[in-house]
C-alpha cells in the first residue's frame, strides 16, 4: 500500500472516461459504435490464412486498420500484431478520457491487460525457426513479442506512461478478471489512471487447436454460423481485437470535469470445480458469481435492466447461462434485456474487453445492440433481437464465463450528476 493515496467516498468510486477500440467493426469507438447499433456483422471468410483443409472457414479480424497512425516508426518495427493492436486502442482510450501522458503524471498511468493466448502467431514462428533452422536463426527482436504481458509492456514503452503494469491469462475471462483487478486498483489508491481491457488475435495455429477441438461451427456438419443462445446453434466463430477502458475515480474525474460514460459499481469473482478444457455443466457457479456482483454493488437482480452476455453459439455454454438467468431473474418484473456480441464479433475469449465498451456505450446512449444471428431463442428470456433496444439503463451485467469454470461479473451504472443524486 506504500504507493496508494488516501481518499474520499468518491474517489474509491470509479468511472469509466475513456473508451479505445480496435476491432472488426471498426477502429475507434464511432466506426465500431455505428456497426454494432444497427446490427451489422464483422463475421465473414477468414482472409489472412488459408482455411481450406478445415471443417470451418470464417471468422471475425481486423481489417481497417493501420498500426502507424497510432504507433512511431521507431517502436512499430518491433512491435507484434496483438501489442500494434493494443497500442492503438490503448491511446484512443487515452484520447478519448483527454489525458496527455506528461512527466508529471506518466508515474500514476497504468495498464491491466487481459489475453487468453497472447501472440500465438509469433510463437509458433519462433518455435518453426528453433525447430527447422536452429537458434542462431532466430531474430532477437522476435523473442520478448512471445511473452505473454509484452502488449502491455509495448504500449506503455510507446506512450510513455509508467504505472501499474500487469498482464491477466484466465482463459475466456482473460478481459473481465483484468477490468476487474483494475477496479480494485482504482478503489485502493494505486493509481490514477488506468488503462484496462482485453486483446487476442486469430492465428493459424489458433485456429488449429480449436478446430481439433471441435469447437467451431459447423459443429454438427450443417451451416456454419455463429448463433447465440439460438436453439440451432453449432459452435462458435473465431474473433480478434482489443478493447480498453479508462478508468479513474470518480473524484479524478470532477476535477478534470470529465463527464464519466458510466460507473463500475460492482464486481463478482467465482468458479466451479471443472475440468481445463471443459465448459460448466451446472448454472449455480454463475448464480453466485452474479449475486456476488450485485452485493457488492448493493443492488439485486430486480435493478438490472440489461445483460452482455457470454453465450457465443456453444452448445453447454449458451444452455447454462440462460438457466443461471432464467433463475436470478425469476422474480423480476420484465427481466433484463439480454444481448451477446459474439455473433457479430465472434469468441476471441478476451473480447470481454470489446464488450465491455460497448456496454458503457449503451449506458451512455441508452440502447442495447441486438444478438446477431440469434432467430429462434432457446428459451423465453428477454433476448435483443432484430435491432437495437431502446431503454434507460440504471444498471447493467457484463459477464465472463470460462471453460474451467471461472466466472467473473461486473456491473456497470449510469453515472448521475451530484444534482440528480440529491
Amino acid at each position: 500500500m506504500g504507493n496508494c493515496r488516501p481518499h474520499n467516498e468518491d474517489s474509491g468510486r470509479v468511472v469509466v472516461t475513456g473508451i479505445g477500440m480496435a476491432t472488426p467493426l471498426g477502429v475507434g469507438k464511432e466506426a465500431f459504435g455505428s456497426k454494432l447499433f444497427s446490427g451489422e456483422s464483422a463475421i465473414t471468410d477468414i482472409k489472412s490464412f488459408a482455411t481450406g483443409t478445415y471443417p470451418s472457414h470464417q471468422g471475425a479480424e481486423v481489417t481497417d486498420f493501420s498500426p502507424r497512425d497510432f504507433i512511431s516508426l521507431k517502436n512499430l518495427r518491433r512491435m507484434d500484431r496483438i501489442s500494434q493492436l493494443t497500442t492503438a486502442a490503448a491511446r484512443l482510450s487515452l484520447d478519448d478520457a483527454g489525458i496527455a501522458v506528461n512527466p508529471d503524471n506518466r508515474d500514476r498511468i497504468g495498464i491491466l491487460m487481459g489475453t487468453a493466448f497472447g501472440a500465438t502467431d509469433v510463437t509458433v514462428h519462433l518455435a518453426e525457426t528453433l525447430i527447422r533452422k536452429g537458434p542462431s536463426f532466430v531474430n532477437p527482436i522476435v523473442v520478448p513479442n512471445t511473452v505473454l504481458n509484452a502488449a502491455a509492456g509495448n504500449a506503455s514503452i510507446e506512450l510513455g506512461f509508467r504505472g501499474v503494469n500487469v498482464t491477466v491469462t484466465h482463459f475466456a475471462v482473460s478481459a473481465e478478471a483484468a477490468l476487474a483487478y483494475a477496479i480494485s486498483e482504482i478503489r485502493r489508491g494505486a493509481a490514477d489512471y488506468i488503462l484496462a481491457g482485453g486483446v487476442d488475435i486469430i492465428s493459424p495455429f489458433y485456429f488449429e487447436a480449436l478446430t481439433r477441438f471441435y469447437a467451431l461451427s459447423p459443429g454438427d456438419g450443417k451451416t456454419e454460423a455463429c448463433r447465440p443462445f439460438d436453439q440451432d446453434r453449432n459452435g462458435m466463430i473465431v474473433g480478434e481485437g482489443c478493447g480498453i477502458l479508462c478508468l479513474e475515480s470518480r473524484e479524478s474525474a470532477g476535477a478534470r470535469g470529465r463527464k464519466p460514460y458510466c460507473e463500475l459499481t460492482g464486481l463478482g469473482l467465482g468458479s466451479s470445480p471443472t475440468p481445463p478444457i471443459q465448459w460448466p455443466t451446472d448454472p449455480a457457479g454463475i448464480k453466485r458469481t452474479i449475486r456476488r456482483a450485485l452485493d457488492n454493488a448493493d443492488i439485486g437482480p430486480e435493478d438490472i435492466q440489461a445483460v452482455s452476455a457470454a453465450g457465443n453459439g456453444g452448445l453447454i455454454l449458451d444452455s447454462i447461462e440462460a438457466a443461471a438467468y432464467t433463475d436470478i431473474f425469476a422474480k423480476a418484473k420484465d427481466g433484463p434485456a439480454i444481448t451477446s456480441l459474439k455473433g457479430a464479433l465472434g469468441e476471441s475469449f478476451s473480447g470481454g474487453g470489446m464488450r465491455a465498451c460497448a456496454l458503457a456505450m449503451s449506458l451512455e446512449k441508452g440502447a442495447v445492440p441486438p444478438t446477431v444471428g440469434l432467430l429462434n431463442p432457446l428459451s423465453p428470456l428477454s433476448f435483443v433481437r432484430g435491432e437495437a433496444k431502446t431503454l434507460p439503463i440504471e444498471n447493467a451485467l457484463l459477464a465472463g464465463i470460462s471453460f474451467g469454470g471461472t466466472y467473473v461479473y461486473l456491473v456497470f451504472s449510469h453515472y448521475q450528476e451530484e444534482e440528480e443524486e440529491n
